[in-house]
């Protein structure tokens, strides 16, 4: 081990930025976005930085129990660090906040090392694509439908090929109303645009089942993400083989061995991954090759940020989320967030590690730990 390459110290905080208005999906309402930022120095004084979205409690787990296993080690180790901050919360549970504050360090080393080496982090992983297609996200069930397809418009004027709205309003009492405002999306994007809905878990079987066939055969939407809660393996498997759309879901996923249930249950038909919840870039990259020996495509759930590097690696990645929160928060606290360049991102050669860095005086009034 180099003594110059050793984690010397490991800063941790936590960001909190109210969204700009209040926003709901069929299943949740929310209205603020929270980042556990990361940062290491090395000995040498390289100082990298990542970031998970997820509680503030996320930080002080960071922080109080998993920064001490990486101190010390050579940044080189980033697989030795991670499994030592998994062996640490052993007792504490994998799912959850745990592998969303081990994230958030991973993804910081990962970006300290490429740093260490004066690399993009792409360039260091070895990329098979120099940029990766997204698809814009947001359509949230509070907007109005002005609100809803203005939102889609833009997206689309900005050259980006496929959007993302959410349906299951009210827990799916008010399918209705979905599916009214689903047309009323499909005649403001234009019949060249792919359409992707969102229940996030809304709908029982039956209903999932009845309104996936309207939304396919009459109104052309390719995508039906979390049509049932995604802990509803055997629903999500019949409704994929009997609806002629993608049948996707993952973004719950916080460990190797919850994407391989699903993917032997046969329940999706694109896997989607948080790099942010499935304990950063070394678990994400993982599930990404599991995912790839089922011949299942991949995709990047929301933070497009944090995704984008890793995301050039799996030769079965179809896209990235390009999410409206997440990107508005990466404007307001990071330099070198990436714009769309039609319909993808590319990432920086012309920058270390991850490519951002934090606006201390922008960010200040956001931080709450």
């Amino acid at each position: 081990m180099s003594d110059d390459l050793a984690i010397e110290s490991v800063d941790v905080r936590v960001y909190t930025v109210p969204t700009e208005e209040p926003e709901a999906d069929g299943t949740l309402a929310w209205d603020r976005t929270s980042l556990v930022v990361v940062q290491p120095l090395l000995r040498n004084g390289v100082r990298g930085l990542g970031y998970a979205v997820a509680d503030p409690a996320t930080g002080l787990l960071a922080r109080d129990t998993l920064v001490g296993e990486v101190l010390g080690r050579d940044v080189h180790d980033t697989t030795g660090c991670w499994e030592a901050m998994v062996r640490r919360i052993r007792n504490l549970g994998r799912p959850g906040i745990a592998s969303m504050a081990i994230a958030a360090i991973d993804i910081a080393l990962w970006d300290t090392k490429a740093r260490a080496v004066s690399l993009p982090l792409h360039r260091l992983l070895g990329p098979v694509r120099e940029a990766v297609p997204i698809y814009g996200s947001g359509g949230f069930t509070s907007y109005t439908e002005v609100e809803l397809c203005a939102q889609l418009s833009g997206w689309v004027e900005q050259g980006i090929p496929r959007v993302k709205m959410k349906i299951g309003k009210d827990r799916g009492t008010s399918w209705t109303e979905d599916l009214a405002r689903v047309r009323a999306a499909r005649d403001a994007i234009g019949d060249n645009v792919e359409l992707f809905v969102d229940a996030n878990g809304a709908y029982d079987r039956k209903q999932a089942l009845r309104l996936g066939h309207i939304l396919a055969e009459e109104l052309n939407v390719t995508w039906f993400e979390e049509p049932v809660t995604s802990d509803d393996l055997v629903g999500l498997s019949q409704l994929r083989e009997a609806l002629p759309l993608e049948v996707t879901a993952g973004e719950y996923g916080y460990h190797l061995e919850y994407f391989s249930a699903m993917l032997a249950a046969g329940s999706v038909d694109v896997m989607q991954a948080d790099i942010g919840r499935c304990a950063g870039v070394t678990e994400w990259l993982r599930v990404a090759a599991t995912t790839a020996a089922y011949k299942v495509p991949f995709s990047a759930h929301c933070g497009p940020s944090i995704h984008v590097h890793p995301a050039t690696v799996p030769p079965n990645l179809r896209h990235i989320e390009y999410f409206h929160d997440h990107v508005r928060v990466d404007h307001l606290l990071f330099e070198g967030v990436l714009k769309p360049e039609g319909g993808a991102l590319r990432p920086a050669d012309d920058r270390p590690g991850i490519g951002l860095s934090l606006k201390e005086a922008d960010a200040a009034p956001f931080r709450v730990a």
